[in-house]
């Protein structure tokens, strides 16, 4: 999902017109539709001001939600599913599991300088 696709569907969600989402946020409704429609980005200033109108984080508009990011971002899937279980985990269990993870991506690149 793009930003204008999340913006749109948290404003829809949130019950607001361009219209009103843009008095909410003192800017002209026509700068929500550009936001929404032709790809437009807000200022870091005015996406916090629409984030907050909204009830989001300025990082869910701009990357979506944490899962969404790393589906889009992982190609493994396998991994990804992996990172899903290990999320569920008790906390010292997963310390454990990023303690493994940072040991072994340390030894990579120990390997890598010294090839």
């Amino acid at each position: 999902m793009s930003f204008a696709q999340r913006l749109k569907k948290a404003r829809t969600d949130k019950g607001l017109s361009q219209t009103e989402l843009g008095s909410l946020v003192g800017i002209h409704y026509t700068q929500i539709g550009r936001y929404e429609n032709k790809g437009a980005q807000p200022s870091a200033d005015i996406l916090s001001k629409i984030a907050n109108v909204l009830g989001v984080s300025s990082d869910f508009l701009t990357n979506g939600s944490t899962e969404e990011l790393a589906e889009n971002t992982l190609s493994d899937k396998e991994l990804l599913n992996q990172f899903k279980a290990i999320e569920k985990m008790p906390d010292n269990d997963k310390h454990i599991v990023k303690t493994l993870i940072d040991a072994f991506i340390t030894k990579r690149k120990v390997q890598q300088l010294a090839s």
